[in-house]
């Protein structure tokens, strides 16, 4: 199935979420457990919260969409804490759609969205080792650590990465 990057837009709030849903569970229930990842999807994930960045101004809210399914979401703005630093909020790909180049693909194009960003930065929890090595090929390494990631009283820890980005 070939999926296409495209931007996201109110139309494709519920299957955002739904993917959110699938893909949360998939990665971190066997870390932190099925109830822990509800409160995370809940809190996180909702209708609301996917709209909402959705239309944030500022930011790119990127899907990959085979006309009929969306397999996978990026989202990225703007890092208002460093200077010319973007933030990867989020790179999920349904699990069915996992190593067929679609978070990649998503990454391509978000790197590309901040031109005045010389930084990309992600926090990934630290158990997610999948991801850390996803990351590591595109180019991040681990420039930090955090205690909490997520949300304040999460308990869940974290690895800080960043990669410089090529100028436009």
């Amino acid at each position: 199935m070939v999926y296409f990057v495209r931007t996201a837009s109110e139309r494709d709030v519920e299957q955002v979420h739904a993917l959110l849903g699938e893909t949360f569970h998939a990665t971190y229930d066997p870390f932190y457990g099925a109830v822990q990842v509800q409160r995370m999807v809940d809190a996180w994930n909702s209708p609301a919260a996917v709209r909402s960045r959705i239309l944030k101004r500022g930011g790119e809210f990127l899907v990959a969409d085979n006309g009929k399914d969306i397999g996978g979401m990026g989202y990225a703005a703007m890092y208002p804490k460093m200077a010319k630093t973007a933030m990867l909020h989020q790179l999920y790909v349904r699990p069915s759609c996992q190593n067929e180049g679609i978070g990649r693909d998503i990454f391509a194009e978000l790197e590309t969205c901040f031109p005045d960003a010389e930084i990309m930065r992600v926090e990934v929890a630290l158990k997610n080792t999948r991801a850390l090595s996803f990351y590591e090929r595109l180019g991040f390494s681990e420039v930090d650590r955090m205690e909490e990631w997520g949300a304040p009283n999460s308990g869940l820890p974290a690895i800080i990465m960043e990669k410089r980005l090529l100028p436009h």
